[in-house]
């Protein structure tokens, strides 16, 4: 399976800053050894989905509610995702954990509800530092997987990503060493055919051969880096080829 590569651009840009982001990557992409994910902020996704027609980069969204339809002012469905061309959603990344309360189960529904809509779901797991420190980080990992993934789930209808929570914007780079460590434990919590595990956290042009090439890595899920086409086509093109 290839390399997934899924930029998360977070609540930054504008609707012409998107297009010109979206149009350079989109411009280089053409026989990209690696597969590519932009998720925009829910309010661009139209423009950005414009932009990408006739390429060969998937749009997603940065989060779903688990309902189809309702009275949740403010929340977007998956269907309606679904609807706006996305073929991917990110669901429990750490700031929606943190700044939401979201809880695993509350990830595991959105995961279960992308499914079911036809979108594939990026789950994100995670430790904080204080965990890290404290030698809890494979059983926060356990728990979040277990809790978090959705039944049912495949390496065709689900991806995972490891992000530990004290490297995220702050320049932090889990050793390749510890990121093999928690990639190897997830691959074992999934079972015989683990679906693909990226690692973000202060990923960028510089570091990425070296992650990319650690064993249980499939790709990234790039932050700040997303936001810059060519550090961010410096990861795409640092993807190690695809065994047959």
């Amino acid at each position: 399976m290839r390399y997934l590569i899924a930029g998360n651009w977070k609540m930054n840009g504008s609707t012409a800053s998107a297009r010109d982001l979206a149009a350079a990557i989109a411009a280089q992409h053409a026989g990209a050894k690696a597969d590519v994910v932009l998720c925009p902020p829910a309010p661009l996704l139209a423009a950005v989905g414009a932009t990408l027609a006739g390429s060969t980069i998937r749009l997603g969204a940065q989060d779903c509610h688990f309902n189809e339809k309702g009275a949740h002012t403010g929340d977007i469905s998956a269907w309606l995702l679904l609807d706006l061309g996305c073929t991917h959603v990110i669901v429990g990344h750490s700031e929606r954990r943190a700044d939401h309360g979201e809880t695993d189960g509350q990830v595991k529904a959105k995961a279960t509800a992308a499914m079911k809509a036809g979108l594939i779901p990026i789950v994100c797991v995670g430790e904080t530092e204080a965990q890290r420190e404290k030698g809890e980080t494979a059983a926060v990992i356990a728990r979040q997987v277990r809790g978090s993934l959705p039944d049912g789930a495949s390496p065709e209808t689900v991806v995972i990503a490891y992000e530990p929570v004290w490297a995220i914007g702050t320049g932090k780079t889990a050793t390749t060493a510890d990121i093999a460590a928690v990639h190897g434990q997830i691959q074992q919590l999934c079972g015989p055919k683990p679906p693909r595990i990226l690692y973000g956290g202060s990923v960028k042009g510089s570091n990425a051969a070296a992650i990319l090439a650690t064993p249980g890595v499939s790709g990234a899920l790039v932050g700040g880096a997303s936001l810059d086409a060519a550090d961010f086509w410096r990861i795409v093109e640092a993807c190690p080829p695809v065994s047959a």
